[in-house]
C-alpha cells in the first residue's frame, strides 16, 4: 500500500512524472467514484510488517520502563521512577533511528513517537514529584506548565530529526498545555477554566491544522497528513469542552432543549467537516449526538428501543453522508464566498 506522501515523493525523485501520478490517481478515483481528495488518506499501515514491529516495539517499551521502575533514587517507593520514563524515551528514540528514519515505517513510527513523548512526560513528572512531593493547586499548575514546555522542546527536537506527521500534533498539544498551565496558576479556582483552555486550545491547534491544509490543498504532500493529526487532536478538546460545557452529562437525564442544542451543535460541526474535507469533528462528537438522540426517544415513549432507534437513524445518517460526501461538500462550498473557498481542499484534485 502506497500512500499519497509515497506518491509525491516518487514524482520528487523523477521515479513518476507528475502526469502519471495524477494518471493514476484519477484511476483509482474512477475505481472508486470519488475524487481521491475527499479519501482524506493518511498513512498508517504499509504492510503486516507494520503491525509486527509496533507489537514487537510495544513489548520492548514496556520491559524497559518495568526495569526502569526498580531504579530509584528517593526513599518513598509509592513516587513514580524518572529512570522509568527517561528508559522509555531512550528506547523509543534509538528505536526510532531505524524503524523511522531508516525504513519508514508509518506505525511504528506513531508509536514511537508516542513512547518518546510520554516517556519524557513521564520522567519529568516523576522528578517534580520527587522535588516537590506535596505539590498542589498553583504549584502543581506551574509543574505541569514546565512539564509541558520541556516536552514541546524535545518534540520539536524529535519533529526535525524524524518528521514524523503526528509529531506536529503532539507538540501543538504540549504547547497548549504550557500556556493552559499558566493560566490555571494564575486562577487556581476556576471549575468551568480548565474547559475554556481546553476549547480555546482545540480551536487554535483547529487553525494550525487550516494552515497545514491551505498550504496543500490537493492534499498529495506530507503537510496533508501533519494537518490530518492536527485535526485529530483539536476535534475531541473542542466536542468535549463545548459539550461539558453545556452541561450534557450534568444530573443525569438530559432535557429535550438541551438535546436539541446538542444535535443543532453535531448538525454544524458536519458543516464545517463538508467545508473543510475533514471528519474528526464528526467521529470526536458522536457519543454526545447519540446520547443526546438516545435521550429524545426515550422521553418520546421508545423506552425499550430507543438504543435501537439511535443506532438505526445515527448509523444510517452518517454511511449517507458517506456515500454522498462529494455531493454534500459540493453544496456547502458552493454556498461560500470565494475569499474562503480559495483556501479551502479543492472539490477535485487539480493537476499542478
Amino acid at each position: 500500500m502506497y500512500s499519497e506522501s509515497d506518491l509525491q515523493d516518487a514524482v520528487t525523485a523523477g521515479v513518476l512524472t507528475p502526469q502519471a501520478a495524477q494518471a493514476l490517481r484519477d484511476h483509482v478515483a474512477g475505481l472508486r467514484a470519488t475524487p481521491m481528495v475527499d479519501e482524506e488518506h493518511f498513512r498508517l499501515l504499509s504492510g503486516f510488517n507494520d503491525i509486527f514491529v509496533a507489537i514487537a516495539s510495544i513489548i520492548l517499551l514496556v520491559a524497559v520502563g518495568w526495569l526502569g521502575n526498580s531504579i530509584r533514587f528517593g526513599a518513598n517507593p509509592h513516587q513514580p521512577s524518572l529512570m522509568s520514563g527517561l528508559l522509555v524515551a531512550a528506547a523509543s528514540w534509538g528505536l526510532a533511528e531505524y524503524f523511522t528514519r531508516q525504513r519508514r515505517m508509518a506505525l511504528p513510527s506513531i508509536l514511537l513517537l508516542c513512547g518518546f513523548v510520554g516517556g519524557v512526560a513521564f520522567a519529568l513528572f516523576a522528578c517534580a514529584s520527587q522535588l516537590f512531593p506535596n505539590a498542589g493547586g498553583q504549584a502543581g499548575s506551574l509543574i505541569l506548565s514546565g512539564v509541558a514546555a520541556i516536552s514541546t522542546l524535545l518534540t520539536y527536537m524529535h519533529w526535525r530529526r524524524f518528521m514524523v506527521p503526528i509529531t506536529v500534533a503532539a507538540g501543538a498539544a504540549t504547547a497548549a498545555g504550557v500556556v493552559a498551565g499558566l493560566v490555571l496558576a494564575a486562577f487556581p479556582n476556576s471549575e468551568r477554566l480548565p474547559y475554556l483552555l481546553l476549547l480555546a486550545g482545540g480551536i487554535a491547534i483547529f487553525l494550525l491544522a487550516m494552515r497545514w491544509d491551505t498550504s496543500d490543498r490537493s492534499r498529495t504532500t506530507r503537510r496533508s497528513d501533519v494537518a490530518f493529526w492536527l485535526h485529530l487532536t483539536a476535534a475531541p478538546m473542542i466536542a468535549h469542552s463545548l459539550f461539558h460545557l453545556l452541561g450534557v452529562f450534568d444530573g443525569g437525564e438530559i432535557s429535550v432543549v438541551k438535546a436539541v442544542v446538542v444535535i443543532a451543535l453535531y448538525m454544524v460541526f458536519g458543516v464545517v467537516a463538508l467545508a473543510i474535507d475533514r471528519r474528526a469533528l464528526l467521529v470526536s462528537s458522536l457519543a454526545y449526538v447519540l446520547f443526546a438522540l438516545y435521550a429524545l426517544f426515550k422521553q418520546a415513549g421508545a423506552v425499550e428501543l430507543s438504543a435501537a432507534f439511535t443506532a438505526l437513524v445515527i448509523g444510517s445518517a452518517l454511511l449517507l453522508l458517506s456515500a454522498l460526501w462529494h455531493h454534500a461538500r459540493a453544496m456547502v462550498v458552493g454556498g461560500l464566498p470565494p475569499a474562503l473557498t480559495d483556501r479551502l481542499p479543492y472539490l477535485d484534485r487539480v493537476v499542478a
